[in-house]
């Protein structure tokens, strides 16, 4: 009789290595490992080989690197959000493209389950199953985090040494980490105390530390369509070798580190350190331009929007009619913010040097502090103030008359 199917969310990684081994063990199952790639770099190679090595049947390695990057990262980027004002939602916007190819590879293999490595304490546990939940209900879920006696991740150390599996980190390096084409997380060990001090020369790999940046400052000029990023330097690019290309200008002049303290979706405060250096350009460049092309009301609503679509990717509501009419919206404020931004890059800090764009709604002839009688009068600023502040000297001439 033929072993059913499971299909597994896999990394590579500690958690995800042993898990292959714990699902034969106490299911039965035939696993199938599937791995997204969306920018892990080397983390991929050899990937198939320990996952078989662990007892994965199949291995599935699928490359979604440039779906990533126009369908997750860049509608987000040009919503403008961004979690608690500092986190630009690496890790949350990966998992639903992940979780995707999962419910793919399941439906295609007739699995009765899809399996994560995500812990009870965290988001992505949630970012999963949502999307899982969102498009294909009838799969079973299983979170052995959830489940197994394991309950550390020196616990997990052990349980590879005892079945002879191999796996990526030692009992001296547990930092908990998540990379891809837009950024790389660390958590756990010292970080976990939110006294500590990163130390970044040991920690950091997408970026250096600012203090070791070059001493002259870098100019980079970002080109924009409809919101969409083009070009860099003049250099008209494809989404995916754009961000590779920030991320090697913005890592090497310290710029994207951000130290956070978050509120994780499942209630408690966790902190870590993100390296985001070619989206924090990005993010700095777009903003700059949509000062010049957007409205004051629609600067200021979409703001707001930003908010909720932040909290939404970061609670793992991509599949939500919310969050996809939110997305439309957004391509519609969107439809003039084209141009260029000129920014100086220097030691771990952004400047703006400058912007240009044909639906600019800057007019140097109105906005002068010379006379322009045609366009706008300074004797017309009188009446508006008149009647502006009427409510203002109404309330005021109230509270006179009641003093008497």
């Amino acid at each position: 009789m033929a072993k059913e199917k499971v299909v597994l969310a896999y990394s590579g990684g500690l958690d995800t290595s042993i898990i292959i081994s714990w699902l034969i063990e106490n299911y039965g199952y035939e696993v199938i490992a599937v791995c997204g790639d969306v920018g892990q770099g080397k983390e991929t190679d050899g990937l198939e080989e320990r996952a078989k090595a662990s007892g994965a049947s199949k291995v599935y390695i699928a490359d979604l690197r440039d779906e990533y990057v126009e369908d997750f990262i860049f509608p987000t980027l040009k919503a403008g959000a961004v979690y608690e004002g500092k986190y630009l939602l690496g890790t949350s916007h990966a998992r639903p493209i992940i979780a995707r190819k999962l419910v793919e590879v399941a439906e295609k293999e007739g699995a009765v389950a899809i399996c994560h490595g995500a812990t009870g304490k965290g988001n992505d546990q949630v970012r999963f199953e949502l999307t899982i939940k969102a498009l294909a209900p009838h799969l079973k879920i299983i979170a052995p985090w959830r489940i197994w006696d394991i309950k550390s991740r020196e616990d997990a150390v052990d349980y590879a040494e005892a079945h002879g599996i191999e796996v990526p980190v030692t009992k001296k390096d547990l930092y908990s980490r998540d990379r891809n084409i837009w950024h790389i997380s660390h958590e756990g060990m010292d970080l976990e105390d939110p006294a500590n001090e990163p130390q970044l020369d040991s920690l950091l790999k997408l970026t250096v530390p600012p203090e070791k940046a070059p001493d002259t400052p870098k100019y980079v000029t970002i080109g924009f369509e409809k919101g969409v990023p083009v070009s860099v330097d003049g250099e008209k690019l494809a989404p995916r070798p754009l961000v590779e290309k920030l991320n090697e200008i913005g890592g090497a002049y310290g710029i994207g580190i951000a130290d956070i303290v978050e509120d994780r979706l499942v209630g408690m405060k966790s902190r870590g350190v993100y390296e985001t250096p070619g989206g924090t350009i990005l993010y700095y460049a777009i903003q700059e331009l949509e000062f010049l092309c957007l409205d004051r009301d629609t600067q200021a609503f979409k703001r707001q929007a930003a908010i909720k679509f932040s909290e939404l990717v970061y609670d793992g509501k991509w599949y939500t009619p919310l969050r996809e009419s939110l997305s439309a919206m957004v391509d519609k404020m969107e439809e003039t913010v084209t141009g260029e931004v000129k920014l100086k890059l220097y030691k771990g800090s952004i400047s703006a040097a400058g912007a240009t764009s044909p639906y600019s709604l800057y007019n140097e002839d109105i906005a002068s502090f010379g006379d322009s009688h045609e366009l706008y009068s300074h004797k017309d600023s009188e009446g508006f103030i008149n009647l502006f502040g009427l409510p203002l000297k109404v309330r005021a001439m109230m509270n006179k008359k009641n003093e008497k």
